[in-house]
């Protein structure tokens, strides 16, 4: 089985996004199903590192972080871009990584890049540090604190196991 499907999950994740972009039939089952089989068997020669999921809970409690912080971050975007201009402080910031995982690392430059208001710029050579660019930092410390605190924390224990 292993061989026919390299990549269950990512096959789960193309055929329910193939049937939620396209309506769900049988025609578009089949289609689904089709693709979700060949492209991660087409594409496994590419994928020289493959990762784990430690923690099947902690992803499911950052998955429902990000949805919350998302719509929390829209709303303060909408008032900071309304209001006044003098408000708002954007800045560029490295932040200093514990994360080591490749994987995790760039789950975590994406979550930072759906987040209204930050945007991963550039991974340090050494991948060592993210650059963020943030539309309204007041506190550089304490944007640093509470992005390690609320997304690289829970990705270390979902991609390396820590505690």
């Amino acid at each position: 089985m292993a061989r026919l499907v390299p990549a269950p999950v990512l096959s789960a994740v193309l055929f329910a996004a193939w049937l939620l972009l396209n309506g769900l039939s049988a025609g578009h089952a089949v289609l689904a199903l089709a693709l979700a089989v060949a492209i991660p068997w087409f594409t496994e020669p590419f994928r020289p590192d493959r990762f784990r999921v430690r923690s099947w809970t902690t992803l499911a409690t950052l998955a429902l972080t990000v949805l919350w912080d998302i719509v929390v971050s829209n709303v303060q975007v909408a008032r900071l871009i309304l209001g006044p201009e003098h408000r708002i402080h954007p800045r560029f910031i490295w932040l200093p990584l514990d994360i080591r995982d490749m994987h995790g690392i760039a789950t975590l430059a994406g979550i930072i890049t759906m987040t209204p208001g930050t945007l991963s710029a550039d991974l340090s050579d050494d991948r060592r540090h993210l650059l963020i660019h943030a539309l309204d930092v007041g506190d550089e410390a304490a944007l640093v604190a509470a992005i390690k605190a609320r997304y690289e924390a829970p990705l270390r224990r979902i991609f390396e196991g820590a505690t």
